[in-house]
């Protein structure tokens, strides 16, 4: 990862395509843009891959999962359960309509795990919304069984696990809707750009509704088009569409290539017996756009950050420090800073974000280090990042 890697002239293509119309918006404009769709096209084709019936792109993976809340009936003080490990646009996007983050621990998945669910689970409890982290799929099947068992609403943000499967069915559809981003440093990507997939026609009305300010998309003629619900405007621009057709296209390649080249650096990690390496539900289902590998406690793991800096190499945050990863760096969430007044403000009952108790969350993280897997490494390369990987790690 990620898709930039491997830009070339398919994605040229596809964008002169939109320029030689000059129609860039997605809908509309009928006669002018010689039969070019692109957001249409991606739609059908990742809708396809994905063996859904439904797919709606949008303008960003952050706008795809407030799509998803808000199609499914998520809002004002709903509680929805996220993990603490994940891009702080998950909660931003519970915040966004209205309802009120939960947070449960992870397990060794690095996902949400499924008996912590369990008990953070209060009446007002709507929906679950899990992150497939850093590639990999969490525990989806116990997830949904959970979810299904206690009545709750599961909507998969898949932003960084697309391509991925769980025992050959795609991440992202084993809930309600699926929600996936293409911003610039995603598997593919689209420079920004997003989508929702559902197999629920009424779910995919209303995504596609409420992410062009209500337009019911009936007819050809925009202006004369019906407002079944209040929307927002979260569409996605012709020209983004276009890159992502065309990344798509690519996504086979780009997973073979993420694939292999784990698979050398994990080798090679292997052989330390102070390392082991995350679970992973289904390897074979995995993306593998990072290596994620644990030491036996937080003094060897930034022991390890700073040999990895001291040598040079690039592309593996420590996400226990991160800021826009894990929770204990949310300094604006733990105080509710934002540029106004937050619908969340109003509950009655809110959770304490700045004494959240996460402990087993910790305990993993704080051992965890990751390594981005790249697609265009060359042997020397990864025999650079091996030789790298060896002075940290042979002593």
């Amino acid at each position: 990862m990620p898709g930039f890697e491997v830009f070339s002239q398919e994605e040229r293509k596809e964008v002169l395509d939109v320029l030689d119309t000059g129609v860039l918006f997605r809908y509309g404009f009928d006669a002018a843009r010689k039969g070019h769709w692109k957001a249409k096209t991606f739609e059908k084709e990742f809708a396809k891959r994905m063996n859904v019936k439904y797919c709606h792109m949008v303008s960003s993976g952050t706008t795809a999962d407030i799509t998803a809340l808000a199609a499914c009936g998520v809002g004002a003080g709903d509680e929805v359960i996220v993990p603490p490990f994940t891009f702080v646009a998950t909660f931003e996007a519970v915040l966004a309509v209205g309802a009120v983050p939960v947070f449960a621990d992870i397990d060794d998945t690095l996902c949400l795990a499924p008996e912590s669910v369990e008990k953070v689970l209060t009446p007002r409890t709507k929906a679950v919304m899990p992150v497939h982290m850093c590639g990999s799929m969490a525990k989806i099947d116990e997830l949904e069984r959970v979810c299904r068992e206690k009545g709750l609403i599961l909507i998969e943000d898949t932003c960084q696990a697309v391509g991925g499967t769980f025992f050959g069915q795609a991440l992202g559809t084993f809930g309600a809707m699926g929600c996936f981003s293409f911003d610039p440093v995603k598997t593919i990507t689209a420079g920004e750009g997003g989508a929702v997939v559902t197999q629920d026609e009424a779910l995919y009305n209303a995504a596609d509704q409420f992410s062009d300010h209500g337009h019911d998309h009936v007819g050809n003629d925009r202006g004369a088009e019906d407002h079944p619900i209040m929307g927002l405007n979260f569409r996605i621009s012709e020209l983004n569409a276009a890159v992502a057709v065309a990344q798509l296209r690519k996504l086979d390649f780009i997973l073979e290539k993420q694939r292999a080249n784990k698979k050398a650096i994990k080798d090679a990690l292997s052989k330390y017996k102070d390392i082991s390496f995350r679970h992973i539900p289904d390897p074979a289902g995995d993306t593998a756009t990072f290596l994620c590998w644990l030491l036996p406690d937080e003094a060897a793991a930034r022991e390890a950050v700073a040999g990895i800096a001291k040598v040079g190499l690039s592309g593996c945050p420590y996400w226990y420090a991160n800021k826009w990863h894990y929770f204990k760096s949310w300094d604006h969430l733990h105080n509710l800073k934002a540029a106004s007044r937050l619908p969340i403000e109003l509950c009655e009952r809110l959770p304490n974000y700045k004494n959240l108790d996460l402990e087993a969350s910790d305990k993993l993280m704080s051992r965890t280090l990751t390594m981005q897997i790249m697609v265009n490494w060359t042997e020397a390369d990864l025999a650079d990042r091996i030789e790298k990987l060896d002075k940290v790690f042979g002593g």
